[in-house]
C-alpha cells in the first residue's frame, strides 16, 4: 500500500534525523523491545480502530498510532495464570525464544490496559472481565503506569487470568537506523472486551479517537492526520483482510491473523532524491 506513487511521504522532523545521522557518521541504535496493539470494535458491516495521537514532546510526537510501548523488564520475569497459546506456541509465532515471547505478549496487555483502559483478563480462562473503569481500577492503572507494582501482581491480587489468546500476531516492524531512539515492535489486532471501554487516560497521548481504516487512510492522504509507515501499511492491512473475506468484519482480520509473518521484521528505507520529495520505502 503507498499513500503516492513513490511511497510513503517523510515529516520534515524525520528527514532532518536522518540528514544530521549521516552526516555525522552516526552509529544506530539498539532497537528496544516494543509491542503496540490495534483495538478493533465493530461499526455496523464495517470496523473501527483505537488510535492515539502521541505528545509533542514525546518521541513520535504529533502523530497518530496504535497504544503501545515498550518490554519492562516485569514482562520477562512475571509469573502469572496464563490462557491461549502457551509462552513456546508464541515463540513459534514471533520467532523469538519462549521467554521472550511472554515478555512480548505481556507488554501488549499490559500497555493496552495502561493507554486505553481496556484489559484482556479474566476471572477463568473462558471469560474476559467487564466495566475496568472505576476509581480503584483507575487507581491501580496508574500504579501499574508508574511501575509503583508490575502486572503479575494486579491480576494475581484480583485473582485475574491472562488472555493472551485474545492477542492475535500481525507484524513485527523495526525503527530506521537513523533515528535515535529505535524500536523493535510487534503488533497485535484485539476485539474490544464486551463490557468494557477505551478511556483517555494515558499522559503520553493528546488526542484519542475510534476510526475506521479507510477513513483514516483517506484522512491521512489529505494530511489531515500524521501517521508513520507502520501505521499507514497496518491500516491498509487490516481493511484490505475485511474487505478480501466474504463475511468481513472483525472476525475476518481475526481469520487473516492465523496466516500472518509476525517474525520477520520490515524497516521503512528513507529516500531523499536530489530535487525530490523524500519519502519512505519498505525493506
Amino acid at each position: 500500500m503507498t499513500i503516492d506513487g513513490t511511497g510513503f511521504p517523510a515529516p520534515p522532523a524525520l528527514v532532518e534525523h536522518a540528514r544530521r545521522f549521516h552526516a555525522e557518521g552516526g552509529t544506530p541504535a539498539t532497537p528496544r523491545v516494543a509491542a503496540t496493539v490495534l483495538l478493533l470494535r465493530p461499526a455496523g458491516t464495517d470496523f473501527e480502530v483505537y488510535v492515539i495521537r502521541r505528545v509533542a514532546a514525546m518521541t513520535f510526537g504529533g502523530v497518530y498510532a496504535f497504544p503501545g510501548g515498550g518490554v519492562d523488564p516485569s514482562d520477562s520475569e512475571a509469573h502469572l495464570d496464563w490462557a491461549g497459546p502457551d509462552p513456546t506456541a508464541w515463540a513459534g509465532r514471533l520467532g523469538v525464544t519462549p521467554d521472550a515471547a511472554q515478555a512480548v505478549v505481556c507488554a501488549a496487555a499490559r500497555e493496552v490496559f495502561e493507554e486505553s483502559g481496556v484489559l484482556l483478563a479474566g476471572p477463568d480462562p473462558d471469560a474476559v472481565v467487564g466495566d475496568v473503569s472505576g476509581d480503584d481500577w483507575e487507581a491501580a492503572r496508574q500504579d501499574l503506569e508508574a511501575r509503583r507494582r508490575g502486572f503479575a501482581g494486579l491480576l494475581a491480587e484480583r485473582q485475574l487470568t491472562l488472555r493472551s489468546d485474545l492477542l492475535l500476531p500481525w507484524s513485527r516492524w523495526i525503527t530506521p537506523e537513523f533515528e535515535p531512539r529505535r524500536f523493535d515492535t510487534y503488533f497485535f489486532v484485539a476485539l474490544l472486551p464486551r463490557g468494557q471501554r477505551t478511556r483517555d487516560v494515558s499522559g503520553e497521548a493528546d488526542h484519542t479517537m475510534w476510526v475506521r481504516p479507510a477513513d483514516a487512510l483517506a484522512r491521512a492522504r489529505a494530511g489531515e492526520l500524521t501517521m508513520l509507515p507502520p501505521t499507514l501499511v497496518t491500516l491498509a492491512e487490516v481493511a484490505a483482510a475485511a474487505a478480501g473475506d466474504g463475511a468481513g468484519g472483525v472476525a475476518a482480520v481475526a481469520r487473516a491473523s492465523a496466516a500472518r509473518d509476525a517474525a520477520t521484521p520490515v524497516t521503512p528505507r528513507l529516500h531523499v532524491p536530489e530535487g525530490g520529495t523524500p519519502h519512505f520505502t519498505l525493506v
